[in-house]
């Protein structure tokens, strides 16, 4: 490796390359950088004149995929009962199903509009920089940094690691089971932390091998999660019409009449559509995204939805009220007494449904991180990508890593579900950044405009969501989520403000690059 002093030049432009030994460029920081040659043992160099960057090879089909992909996960084929018990009826719990999807597809389509107006990569991050960024030199680029901060950190690894963990559970179990052992708790604590690390292992090998390699799974596991899910639905129709209808006739009997239970059964129902923003994570990425992301929206959004409330219907055509509530596994219990023998198709719909949505989840986390690298609010090699495969090598094994240090303690998903809802602070802001940039950004075009009442009933449904858990029921937990969140202005007041360098952070980026063949990008 050799090494020449240079003007500062930022990492994002395309530059003309006179170096023979066509240069691998490194980090570049205004008044103190300099770029760094990597020699590729490959006949296939990068050279500075070419632009280098993520291709677009995310087209409808895939797009839709990952939006249904990562809003069905394992919950409603094991958990649908808490939001039945909240609601109280079975009329009740249909109709707030449907009200979630309702409320999530709003979102949705107020986010095609900042999508297709500002058709970056990066979700809510770049939304608030584009939005806020320019108001204020210190407090503009705030909620941007801190955004990055709670879901690389945070949010994205949790999730990561729950589902990680749940994929072991459901493939070991029917596994254990065939061949009659039950492991102590040690030894099942043991098993399941090592399936949970391999299936990391697998997806992050995935995602930084190919983009296409990673889109082609997530749409052979999405077709597998929605086989299972019409399997249900499928065999809840054929006892429907057998004229099994007791359950169901119970109507709205029973409903909850406080407000907050509703609430409560509500925000409950929200989360089984999380997801629905996962496209906008990716907009450099999909082709035509002024066509795409729209129109992978409005399908996938209608389709989930539909999805959920029959399956919801087959459920308590089979199962009473009660079954549903109290188990730990519904569509298991609903394969045992309709399905028999073939009651295992059900374990391993799951096992495909939970690796596809961590596949999915892995493959927009590795984006967010990639951007804010590219934007100055985390180190530069962040930033860059592999120089053959155009993956987001780094990015993609920094989440893999906190995923995997997160499944080590013995259940993490009670205390995560307390910072369940500084999502719906950032689905808020985002409702904010949208209004005002109708002011900042007036004249520009936009491919989508929705009506203002649309944005404005997210943020205002968003913010309840954030004050009405706190209201309700405060515990210490949402003190210490908050805590974490405003932690990131310790890292952003001296690293991004006054752009103070980590003591050896050049030579760990040149190490880096060295390892994992990676350069600086340039933007679409």
């Amino acid at each position: 490796m050799s090494t020449s002093e240079s003007d500062s030049v930022r990492q994002r432009s395309s530059q003309e390359d006179t170096n023979d030994n066509h240069p691998l460029p490194s980090s570049k920081d205004e008044g103190r950088g300099s770029i760094v040659s990597i020699k590729s043992s490959s006949d296939h160099l990068y050279s500075k004149k070419d632009e280098l960057q993520m291709n677009r090879r995310v087209g409808l089909f895939s797009g839709v995929a990952l939006v249904v992909g990562t809003m069905i996960g394992s919950g409603i084929f094991v958990s649908p009962g808490n939001l039945l018990g909240n609601a109280g009826s079975p009329g009740l719990c249909l109709v707030l199903w449907a009200v979630c999807g309702l409320y999530s597809l709003l979102g949705a389509i107020s986010y095609c509009e900042i999508g297709t107006l500002i058709p970056k990569s990066g979700g809510e991050y770049i939304y608030f920089l584009e939005a806020f960024g320019h108001t204020h030199k210190f407090f503009g680029p705030i909620l941007a940094f801190i955004f990055a901060w709670t879901v690389v950190f945070l949010l994205k690894p949790s999730s990561l690691a729950i589902l990680s963990l749940s994929f072991a559970k459901y493939f070991s179990s029917p596994i254990l089971t065939a061949i009659d052992f039950c492991p102590d708790t040690y030894l099942s604590y043991v098993i399941n932390r090592l399936l949970a690390a391999l299936c990391i292992g697998i997806i992050t090998f995935i995602n930084c091998y190919s983009v296409t390699a990673a889109t082609r799974v997530q749409n052979i596991f999405t077709v597998a999660k929605l086989t299972a899910i019409a399997i249900i639905i499928g065999g809840g129709l054929y006892y429907l019409g057998l004229g099994y209808t007791e359950n169901l006739e119970i109507g709205f009997e029973g409903s909850a009449t406080s407000f907050g239970q509703i609430a409560t059964a509500f925000y409950g129902g929200l989360w089984a559509y999380d997801g629905w923003n996962n496209l906008n994570f990716i907009t450099e990425e999909l082709q035509n995204p002024y066509r795409n992301l729209p129109l992978a929206i409005i399908i996938a959004l209608p389709l989930t939805t539909v999805c959920y409330v029959l399956i919801n219907v087959s459920y308590l055509t089979v199962l009473t009220q009660e079954e549903i509530i109290s188990s730990n596994a519904v569509a298991v219990d609903w394969g045992i007494e309709v399905l028999g023998a073939a009651s295992f198709l059900i374990p391993l719909g799951v096992v495909m449904s939970v690796f596809g949505t961590a596949n999915g989840s892995m493959f927009t986390a590795g984006r967010i991180s990639h951007v804010a690298g590219r934007e100055g609010h985390a180190p530069d090699f962040l930033s860059y990508i592999h120089i053959e495969k155009k993956t987001p090598v780094a990015p993609i094994l920094l989440n893999s890593l906190l995923g995997i240090l997160m499944i080590i303690p013995g259940d993490i998903a009670t205390l995560i579900d307390f910072f369940g809802f500084t999502a719906s602070i950032f689905y808020c802001a985002a409702m904010v950044a949208l209004i005002v940039m109708r002011f900042t950004k007036k004249n520009e075009h936009r491919p989508i405009k929705v009506p203002i009442v649309i944005p404005i009933i997210v943020m205002v449904i968003s913010a309840y969501l954030v004050i009405g858990p706190i209201a309700a029921a405060p515990q210490v937990q949402y003190f210490y989520a908050l805590l974490f969140i405003l932690a990131g202005l310790i890292f952003y007041v001296p690293f991004v403000y006054y752009k103070i360098q980590v003591p050896g952070m050049k030579s760990f980026t040149i190490v880096c690059q060295k390892t994992l063949q990676i350069a600086p990008t340039t933007v679409h």
